[in-house]
């Protein structure tokens, strides 16, 4: 499905590495399964030949890893990113997280990253192989055919809501630019606000119950990058453990929605690489939605030195007794 091809890829990062430019490239490599595509870092041609992967799964936001691979690199470190995962990109930069120069960025399109689980879905679980292209050939223990599914049908929840196919940043670029996109990704969190408070609180109770504490979407999400986070402190009370009760189920979780706004580029990893397939990127969407009606619209990483509503202070920003009156006329 995707426009460009994993040959192309390997061809630029190969010239890359052979002149100089760069001493290592972040890429993709095949896990255990095939749809369990994983970032790892490549030193040099033949490891490319070998192993490098990109396909429908390759749905990993490489900005993240930058601030661990690019410090620790001899030399420049090459990345691939999506449209999404440059608005990441510059939200780091502007954070301040991992140097500039010792990356070399090449932006490439993306045409939708699929979704495991609605595969799964369709074919049940035991999966041995999928083919990938404008359609799936799914490949399970349990049947002699292929399971054919077409891609789009088994998009990624954030690729059928792309709010852009524009690179915000690059080096260099690769195939075709696209544009901003007016996406209907504030759909689903307009749904909750029009609950009552009662069955909101029910939603989040049956999706965060769910919750094992296995820190995945802290790790994935380009927005937490502190070096000591409180529910690792011992000290903190809240250190991280499973939740014992359902205070500690939802504390998680708000304390982190509350940690990214303003910062939060919406890529989703949060939700993708949840293994209880828990919507959290709902959380922060609420989060957006609300500064774009009370600050005006914002979109984070959209360039590099943009400061966040809740960080800009003006004479003109909203007052705490509005919050509720403003929310009811917008909602």
């Amino acid at each position: 499905m995707q426009t460009i091809t994993r040959d192309q890829l390997i061809e630029k990062a190969v010239s890359l590495l052979a002149d100089g430019t760069v001493s290592c490239v972040l890429g993709w490599q095949k896990g255990e399964f095939d749809y369990d595509v994983t970032p790892v870092l490549f030193k040099n041609a033949d490891e490319l030949k070998a192993n490098f992967v990109w396909n429908d799964f390759c749905g990993a936001n490489f900005s993240k890893y930058l601030v661990t691979k690019a410090e620790k690199a001899t030399g420049k470190v090459l990345v691939f990113l999506k449209p999404c995962d440059t608005y990441s990109f510059n939200q780091l930069l502007t954070e301040h997280r991992f140097n500039r120069e010792k990356v070399y960025a090449v932006g490439i399109p993306c045409e939708g990253m699929v979704d495991v689980a609605k595969v799964k879905a369709i074919c049940g679980d035991g999966i041995v192989s999928i083919d990938c292209g404008e359609k799936l050939s799914v490949t399970t223990l349990y049947g002699d055919e292929p399971t054919v599914i077409d891609a789009k049908d088994v998009l990624a929840e954030r690729c059928i809501n792309c709010k852009s196919k524009k690179h915000v940043a690059y080096d260099e670029l690769l195939g075709e630019e696209g544009e901003v996109i007016a996406s209907d990704r504030f759909d689903e969190v307009a749904k909750l606000e029009a609950m009552t408070p009662d069955e909101r609180f029910a939603f989040w109770q049956g999706e965060l119950s769910r919750c094992i504490r296995c820190n995945a979407c802290r790790d994935a999400c380009p927005a937490c990058t502190c070096e000591k986070c409180v529910f690792d402190n011992p000290k903190s009370g809240v250190e991280n453990k499973s939740p014992a009760n359902s205070f500690e189920e939802k504390m998680f979780h708000i304390i982190r929605a509350f940690h990214v706004a303003g910062r939060c580029t919406d890529c989703g990893e949060c939700s993708r690489v949840c293994p209880q397939n828990i919507p959290l990127h709902l959380l922060n969407r609420k989060f957006i939605k609300d500064i774009n009606c009370f600050y005006g619209e914002y979109q984070a990483g959209a360039e590099v030195g943009s400061r966040a509503p809740l960080v800009d202070y003006t004479t003109d920003d909203l007052e705490p007794g509005e919050v509720f009156d403003r929310r009811d006329n917008n909602a």
